[in-house]
């Protein structure tokens, strides 16, 4: 199947259809990143010999994820969406395999080896609200990545109900759950042969040469956007790795992490049915800063007690805090670079996203489990250490405010 010519330009009839294929595979394979965050942490403190690897797993996840994130653009931009999705999630199910025969032979590294190839995936997920925009008119854009986010709605309902049909379903406890994400990484290959976007165009003999990576980062826009994606995807995954070792901690049930991390991704991906028509009525900026405050809000109620209608509401608010910081951060992004830099850009950018990740789901084992007296005290660090990073991202906001618009 060859990827044809885009439609006239004003036309959305293809990217509606691009958005579709891009909603169900947020929802269907989007559903294995709850389940491997909801028991990544809790595999780990099984196969670990020191407490403090415990969210290691979840770690070398984002560091696959961040190692392959500019590889990945770039085959994205040579070879197209198609066959770069396709590929994300053959890693994904090689990943899954491996980290079944962690679980099976009781091998820590093999595990780890396991969730540092399922980063493939995460990283090629990364790439579906880009893709959104490929043949989307610039007044679609918003709403079509918005769209796409909203796909994880059925994710966050789907991910931690199989979590809870697989974990215990054989002798090996989580095996059954590595399992299933086999499954649906092999439904992922299928459906992206129906998505239809054209690769990149060439540019032309003479043509302007699209900008490096370093005269990218030097426009403002640019910089503050991906300031304020890291920060808002860094921050909500360092509470979030944190959440089912801190609600069983505290002395509830396996089952209750599954429902408060089932509650943050609702709270995620729900609200992307009118993000994009926020940003388009009052800006990318102001929405940004909206999560930003949101988030700052979820750390405040993490910090006042550990009943679990705390950990609840705090990470609804995570959720909510992540979604308009981090859509609102990917519309200034997509905003301000050109076809032939697409690539490029968008590599960088979740290069940089993944890489702040990653150091924050890897502080978030040693906060919890090794700073902290105890899972209480532990789970107020990790939300204290929220702060400095909302300070950055807010300020290079109000930066951004304060200097002339961009042509």
């Amino acid at each position: 199947m060859t990827e044809a010519a885009a439609p006239a330009p004003h036309s959305d009839t293809r990217a509606k259809r691009n958005v579709a294929v891009l909603v169900a595979a947020q929802a269907i394979m989007g559903a294995q990143m709850p389940m491997i965050f909801t028991i990544g942490g809790l595999a780990g403190q099984t196969l670990a010999a020191n407490l403090c690897f415990a969210t290691l797993p979840i770690s070398m996840i984002v560091l696959g994820s961040m190692l392959s994130a500019t590889p990945l653009a770039a085959f994205m931009q040579r070879y197209g969406r198609r066959a770069g999705f396709i590929l994300s999630c053959a890693g994904g199910t090689v990943g899954a395999v491996i980290g079944a025969m962690g679980l099976l032979q009781g091998s820590f590294g093999l595990f780890l080896l396991g969730s540092l190839l399922t980063g493939i995936y995460m990283s090629g997920q990364g790439f579906y609200r880009f893709a959104a925009t490929d043949t989307a008119t610039p007044a679609f854009r918003p709403k079509a990545i918005s769209y796409v986010m909203a796909g994880g709605l059925l994710a966050a309902v789907l991910g931690p109900q199989l979590v809870k049909v697989t974990a215990d379903s054989m002798v090996i406890p989580f095996l059954g759950t590595y399992l299933a994400v086999i499954v649906l990484n092999v439904i992922g290959m299928v459906l992206f042969i129906a998505l239809d976007i054209p690769k990149p165009p060439q540019p032309e003999e003479g043509a302007p040469l699209a900008r490096s990576r370093m005269e990218l980062l030097r426009s403002p826009v640019i910089a503050v956007s991906v300031i304020c994606a890291t920060v808002s995807y860094a921050l909500m995954n360092l509470v979030m790795t944190s959440s089912p070792l801190a609600v069983v901690g505290c002395g509830f049930d396996t089952a209750d992490a599954a429902n408060v991390v089932s509650a943050h991704v609702l709270a995620m991906y729900a609200p992307s049915f009118f993000t994009g028509h926020l940003i388009v009525r009052f800006g990318a900026t102001r929405i940004v800063a909206l999560g930003l405050m949101i988030l700052a809000a979820s750390g405040a109620v993490a910090m006042m007690g550990v009943e679990l209608e705390h950990f609840f509401v705090a990470m609804i608010l995570l959720g909510l805090g992540w979604n308009f910081g981090f859509i609102g951060a990917t519309s200034m992004l997509a905003a301000h670079h050109t076809p032939e830099e697409r690539g490029r850009v968008q590599g960088m950018n979740d290069l940089i996203v993944f890489g702040g990740v990653f150091l924050a789901s890897l502080s978030s084992g040693g906060l919890m489990n090794c700073v902290g007296s105890d899972a209480q005290t532990g789970w107020q660090l990790v939300n204290l250490a929220m702060l400095p990073f909302l300070v950055l991202a807010g300020g290079a906001l109000i930066w951004l405010a304060g200097r002339p618009r961009e042509a």
